[in-house]
């Protein structure tokens, strides 16, 4: 649409600059003497110019009103995309509902900074949509806010874990190790930290880990044959 009215708008002051030029080029009266040039392309430009900013304005308003209009809808839906993402039973979001939802909760949270379940929500939306920035963002500040809130810690060292940067890998790691000297019997705590281990190349440290999740896992569980496959890989190593 922008451009549509770019191009008409141009047409339209061309077509009339061009008007102008022939009516002053009728013939004249023998005794008036003719003065000037042919009118060149310079006659067009300041037309062409008028139809650009014009609608370079349009289309800049048209935009900014596109993107409250989204922001205006994501924050209203807050509240039903929120119920819905923590009800079991109800139907699941999709990436959209979701990308709606970490609009929202970023929105409400600019407002209500120290909530720390607000930034939980938003840190494992942020999980889900595969936005690192999001989610390291979001448990950083719930770390902050509350460090032995143990979802908060788990949830922050896991999104360093997955950063690319060996920096934010290393630090995740040391998280991870202080959770689990705090608590040897959590199972996503010791897989989480014997998978970081294990991409440090620290492999006895993931061997370590693993092992004590098999002392927790009865003897009939599925994941007893990933993580004996994981040992034997490590110990290769």
């Amino acid at each position: 649409l922008p451009l549509a009215a770019i191009v008409a708008g141009g047409w339209i002051i061309v077509a009339r600059t061009r008007r102008r030029v022939r009516l002053r080029r009728e013939p004249l009266p023998a005794d008036t003497p003719v003065c000037g040039a042919r009118a060149g392309w310079g006659v067009y430009v300041p037309g062409a110019v008028i139809a650009l900013a014009v609608g370079a304005g349009s289309y800049a308003l048209t935009g900014s009103y596109q993107q409250v209009r989204v922001w205006q809808q994501a924050t209203a839906q807050t509240p039903g995309l929120l119920a819905r993402a923590l009800d079991p039973q109800a139907q699941p979001l999709n990436e959209e509902e979701m990308a709606r939802l970490a609009l929202g909760l970023r929105t409400r949270l600019q407002n209500d900074a120290g909530n720390v379940e607000g930034w939980l929500m938003l840190g494992r939306t942020g999980m889900v949509l595969g936005n690192a920035g999001t989610a390291t963002g979001a448990y950083a500040n719930a770390y902050r806010l509350d460090p032995k809130n143990r979802d908060a810690a788990l949830g922050y060292a896991e999104a360093l874990t997955r950063s690319s940067d060996p920096e934010d890998n290393r630090r995740g790691g040391e998280l991870l190790r202080q959770l689990v000297s705090r608590d040897h019997t959590d199972i996503r705590v010791l897989s989480l930290y014997a998978f970081s281990a294990f991409e440090q190349q620290r492999f006895g440290e993931a061997v370590a880990a693993w092992e004590m999740m098999l002392k927790l896992l009865p003897a009939g569980d599925a994941r007893r044959a990933v993580i004996e496959r994981s040992i034997r890989l490590a110990q290769e190593k």
